[in-house]
């Protein structure tokens, strides 16, 4: 296969994966206004309130995370095709990323049953509550925090070490990282305020370990698609 089509699909399903994440930001403008966590009435009220919009965050996110697989799996073959020594540090990026996915993915399905649970016209408000608070440290919380630095840090290693992308995408990548990190604390500083700038629903910190990671997936995409135009080698069939 031509290494160029490797680096470009890579980058476009980069852009997708940007694509679908910054996609959802108005969506969350447009809702009813957040419930307290620890009111399970008033959030089963809000949720159905929003059921559409939620849902169709819900389908984002699993069109997101088709495009970052796919991505992924391509810079996975891009480091190793780069420098073959550094080939374990490709297939270690693909795991984390798939970590990544799935701790949202699991905090997706949560959400939604939260959700779902309201439509049947009566719900159990100790059920939105707890699936409601169950999404809270995997999603846009300290445990994704974690996984996204390591994801960044491994990014930014490949990149010092392999050269697969400019040695100032592997800065980004490790500004993103300390940005991720200084998040994860996050979750000492209760209780769940979402008005709030720093604690486990605070809005401050979903923007600052969200923003500089797509960030980096943004401007690694736009290297790749150009360098594709530049690249004309070709992996060879084993």
């Amino acid at each position: 296969m031509k290494i160029n089509k490797i680096y470009k699909w890579t980058g476009i399903f980069g852009l997708g994966m940007v694509l679908f994440s910054w996609s959802q930001f108005p969506l969350y403008t447009v809702d009813t206004g957040h419930a307290s966590l620890y009111d399970g009435a008033a959030s089963a009220k809000q949720l159905f309130s929003i059921r559409n919009i939620a849902f169709t965050r819900i389908l984002l996110d699993l069109c997101l995370y088709v495009c970052a697989m796919i991505s992924g799996a391509g810079f996975r073959q891009l480091i190793k095709h780069t420098n073959a020594d550094y080939e374990w540090i490709g297939t270690l990026l693909f795991g984390t990323l798939i970590v990544w996915l799935a701790v949202t993915l699991v905090a997706d399905g949560l959400q939604g049953g939260a959700v779902l649970d309201t439509l049947g016209g009566n719900p159990d408000p100790s059920v939105v509550r707890g699936l409601t608070a169950a999404t809270l440290l995997i999603y846009n919380g300290s445990t994704a925090f974690v996984v996204t630095a390591f994801f960044l840090a491994v990014a930014g290693y490949a990149t010092f070490a392999t050269g697969v992308l400019p040695k100032w995408t592997g800065w980004l990548a490790y500004i993103s990282t300390a940005l991720c990190i200084a998040c994860v604390p996050a979750m000492y500083f209760g209780p769940v305020d979402y008005y709030g700038f720093y604690n486990a629903g605070g809005w401050g910190v979903a923007i600052i370990a969200n923003f500089p990671p797509l960030i980096w997936v943004f401007v690694a995409s736009i290297v790749l698609i150009k360098k594709s135009k530049t690249v004309v080698t070709t992996i060879s069939k084993k």
